[in-house]
C-alpha cells in the first residue's frame, strides 16, 4: 500500500497566516478596551474630586433703579453777540475765557458818526419846531380873519394843513433823534447774560456790520449748566408720570468710561414730542456745576433715578448662570455639595443683581468655579470664602484639613 502524501509546505503557510492575523486583531481590540476603561476611570475619578469655588452671601438692600442714557452738555443760555450797528470796532474790554456779568461792557464801536447824526437831527428838530410855532401863529390870525370874512376859506384850510405838516416833521425829527440815541447805545456793546466768554472772533480795528454771521464773541452760561439726553419712548410714561406730579428726579453724570462721577443734579424738563426717526424723547437735566467739571458739548453718560426697591434680595451678578431653561444659580448645601436653583432676575445695579424669586437671603451661592459644576457636585471652598460658612460646616472643613495633615 502507498503511504499518504504529507501536506506540502505551501498548504501549511495559509493556516499560519490566518492564525497570526487573528492573534494580532485580538491584541488590538484588547488594547482599545483597556484604554477606554482607563479613560473612564480617570474621568470618574476627576468628577469625584471637589471643585475649588468662591462663595458670596445673598443679602438684602435698598436698590436704586436707574435709566441709563448718553447725552451732551449744553449751556443753560448760549448767546452769540452781534453788532447792531455798522462801524469800526475801537476797543474790546474783555479777556478770552473771562467770566462776565449781565450788563458788563464788552466792546465799543466808533460812536462819532452817530454823534454827528444826532446833532444834525437835533438841528432839524429845532428848525421844524420854529416853523411849527410860526405856522400856528398864522393859523390863529387866519381864523380871526375868516370869521370877519377877510380871507378865503381855502387859505385857512391850507394853513391848517401846513400846521399838520410841521407837526409831522417835528415827530419825525424826534423819532430820528431817538433812533440815533439807540444807535449810540448799541455802539457800546454790553453782555446780555452772565457767563463765560469764549475766544475772540473779531479784533479791534475791523469794520463790523450787522450782516456778519459769526458775530463778535460767544457767551455761555456754565453755572448752572444742563445736559440734554434721550430715552426710548417706552420709558417715557413712567418718567412723565413722575415729572408731571412734581417729583424731583436725581440725575448723575459720568465720564465717557462711566468710572468717574462728574456731577449730580435733577431732571429739569421733558420734551413734548417723540422724535419719529429715532423713537426717542429728549430730556434736560440741570446741574449747579460749581466746580466746572461739565463743559459745553461734552459727551457724558447719564443715570436717571426713577425708583428705589426697598429691602430687595441681591446677589453678585457673577453668580447668575444661564441655560435653556433660564437663569439659575448654584447654591451651597451644608454637606459641601451644590444644587441648581432657578431664579427670576430683576434690575442690575453695578456688580449686583436683584432676585425676585428662587433664592433667599443669607444663602450661599457660587461666584467663581461654577463652569465646572453640575447638580450635586462636591466643592472645596476657597480660604477667602470660608468666613461665610456656618460654624458647624467650617468646623468640618477644619477637621478634614487636620486629618490630612496628620496623614501627610
Amino acid at each position: 500500500m502507498e503511504s499518504p502524501t504529507p501536506p506540502s509546505k505551501k498548504q501549511k503557510e495559509p493556516l499560519h497566516r490566518h492564525l497570526l492575523f487573528w492573534i494580532i486583531l485580538l491584541c488590538i481590540l484588547a488594547f482599545i478596551k483597556l484604554s477606554q476603561t482607563e479613560n473612564e476611570n480617570k474621568k470618574t475619578a476627576s468628577n469625584n474630586l471637589p471643585v475649588q469655588v468662591v462663595l458670596a452671601k445673598v443679602a438684602t438692600s435698598n436698590v436704586p433703579v436707574y435709566l441709563t442714557a448718553i447725552g451732551n452738555v449744553a449751556p443753560t443760555y448760549s448767546v452769540t453777540v452781534h453788532t447792531q450797528v455798522n462801524g469800526t470796532l475801537l476797543n474790546v474790554f474783555y479777556k478770552e475765557g473771562q467770566l462776565v456779568k449781565q450788563g458788563d461792557l464788552l466792546a465799543q464801536i466808533d460812536p462819532r458818526p452817530f454823534e454827528a447824526q444826532l446833532m444834525q437831527y437835533q438841528g432839524q428838530l429845532q428848525r421844524d419846531k420854529a416853523l411849527l410855532v410860526n405856522a400856528r401863529i398864522d393859523l390863529k390870525r387866519y381864523q380871526t380873519l375868516w370869521k370877519q370874512n377877510s380871507v378865503a376859506q381855502q387859505t385857512l384850510a391850507t394853513q391848517i394843513s401846513l400846521v399838520h405838516q410841521y407837526q409831522g416833521a417835528v415827530k419825525t425829527d424826534k423819532g430820528l433823534i431817538q433812533a440815533t440815541k439807540v444807535n449810540l447805545i448799541y455802539a457800546h456793546i454790553t453782555s446780555p447774560i452772565s457767563g463765560r466768554v469764549g475766544l475772540r472772533l473779531v479784533d479791534p480795528g475791523n469794520i463790523v456790520q450787522t450782516t456778519d454771521t459769526n458775530g463778535l464773541l460767544v457767551i455761555n452760561t456754565l453755572n448752572p449748566i444742563t445736559v440734554i439726553f434721550t430715552l426710548p419712548e417706552d420709558n417715557i410714561p413712567a418718567v412723565a408720570k413722575l415729572v408731571y406730579s412734581q417729583h424731583v428726579l436725581p440725575v448723575d453724570c459720568y465720564d465717557r468710561n462711566q468710572e468717574i462721577k462728574l456731577a449730580t443734579g435733577y431732571l429739569l424738563t421733558i420734551d413734548n414730542q417723540v422724535d419719529p426717526t429715532t423713537g426717542t424723547v429728549k430730556l434736560r437735566a440741570q446741574f449747579a456745576n460749581q466746580d466746572n467739571r461739565l463743559f459745553p458739548s461734552q459727551f457724558v453718560n447719564v443715570k436717571l433715578l426713577i425708583n428705589t426697591l426697598m429691602n430687595a434680595t441681591i446677589l453678585p451678578t457673577a453668580a447668575i448662570q444661564y441655560s435653556a431653561a433660564g437663569p439659575f444659580v448654584f447654591a451651597l448645601k451644608d454637606d459641601l455639595t451644590v444644587t441648581m436653583k432657578p431664579v427670576k432676575i430683576g434690575v442690575t445695579n453695578g456688580e449686583n443683581t436683584t432676585i425676585s424669586t428662587g433664592i433667599q437671603p443669607n444663602e450661599l451661592v457660587i461666584t467663581e468655579g461654577a463652569d465646572k459644576l453640575i447638580e450635586g457636585s462636591k466643592v472645596n471652598v476657597a480660604q477667602s470664602s470660608q468666613s461665610l460658612l456656618k460654624p458647624e460646616v467650617k468646623s468640618k472643613i477644619d477637621a478634614q484639613q487636620s486629618w490630612w495633615r496628620v496623614l501627610l
